[in-house]
């Protein structure tokens, strides 16, 4: 899955369509008003002729590509956990859907799962839920199937937890020392809550953990997604790895290493968000690596068949949904969230 420069389909996002990718992820680079985003949202799927999911990271708060009217202002994930109401929860996850829906999208890498328990970190801070574990677990499921009733795939980030750390995993490649009972404890609960609930999808952190593989990056590690993941907390949904352009990885590991030893760990899709020759050494590492035997044929079939799942039940069709924004369910969903959000004046919130 492939990000890709502006607000119209340049020669090598077509190229790299037509040889056949997953998706495609847009960003605020990509988006403009909501009838050009919807019209390149068609222009895209209509390209590429086939089921065709397009993403985008629209949490609410500081992460939300598309603002402004007629989407919806969402608080941060923290405000909107502070009185651990679900139904709240599944509420905005409907709205979220409501609103990608009518614009194109298929797939929101959205809630975040991680646990906030450190007031320095950079990058999670008020995306999170709660500081509190359990809480973190009920809202991110509660949203995540508001989010899928609305026939939009939900995503947990980041696997196996970003919440503690002191910096970003955009710029630097960031490092927890906790042992595996407080990892058990602490930042694997709501991802054992996404894994039971049967959910779509989980994102990896190019985090590494001490306590389960002190030499890789989570994205990297068999022992980290196969191992805990798969095995121990039983997700079979989509695996899809963070940006591999992020300096986490990039700085330290070449990209034909991160895809080829991330396939072998179990990442399912991964993310090249922006340089095409860069997304093209991806995808020859791994063409080169199931060709030599490295990559086993049935790991791209298990990773195949779960794409397939999800695309069947998410890919939705070059349609013209942009009038919807505004309509009576629309509304209803808006007004219903904005009346939780008591003593303030709620278009400051829920516009």
């Amino acid at each position: 899955m492939v990000g890709f420069p502006g607000p119209r389909v340049d020669a090598d996002f077509a190229a790299l369509m037509k040889d056949g990718i997953f998706g495609a992820i847009l960003f605020k680079r990509n988006v403009g008003s909501a009838p050009e985003t919807a019209q390149l949202c068609r222009d895209i799927k209509t390209r590429a002729d086939r089921p065709f999911i397009l993403s985008v990271d629209q949490e609410g708060g500081r992460v939300a590509r598309l603002r402004g009217t007629p989407f919806t202002t969402l608080p941060p994930l923290r405000e909107l956990g502070q009185g651990g109401d679900e139904t709240l929860a599944r509420r905005a996850g409907l709205l979220l859907a409501h609103e990608l829906r009518a614009v194109g999208f298929d797939w929101d890498f959205a809630p975040v799962l991680d646990v906030d328990t450190n007031p320095a970190n950079p990058v999670i801070g008020d995306r999170s839920f709660s500081r509190e574990a359990e809480a973190v677990a009920r809202l991110g499921v509660a949203l995540a199937r508001g989010l899928e009733a609305g026939g939009v795939a939900s995503c947990g980030k980041h696997f196996p937890g970003h919440g503690d750390t002191t910096t970003d995993s955009h710029h630097t490649l960031p490092r927890l020392a906790h042992d595996l009972e407080r990892l058990r404890r602490v930042e694997l609960v709501p991802f054992q809550a996404f894994a039971q609930a049967g959910l779509a999808s989980l994102m990896t952190a190019h985090v590494l953990f001490e306590a389960l593989e002190p030499g890789l990056p989570a994205t990297m590690s068999r022992r980290v997604l196969h191992g805990v993941l798969r095995e121990e907390l039983g997700f079979d949904g989509v695996l899809v790895s963070d940006d591999l352009e992020m300096k986490a990885i990039a700085d330290h590991y070449s990209v034909e290493e991160a895809a080829v030893q991330g396939t072998l760990a179990g990442v399912d899709l991964f993310l090249v968000c922006h340089s095409a020759p860069v997304q093209r050494r991806a995808i020859e590492a791994l063409v080169k690596a199931v060709e030599s035997g490295r990559v086993p044929r049935e790991r791209i079939a298990e990773a195949h068949r779960r794409l397939a799942k999800l695309e069947a039940r998410f890919a939705h069709p070059a349609e013209d949904r942009l009038a919807t924004l505004g309509d009576s369910a629309h509304r209803a969903l808006a007004e219903g969230l904005a009346s939780h959000f008591t003593g303030r004046d709620p278009t400051e919130r829920l516009a």
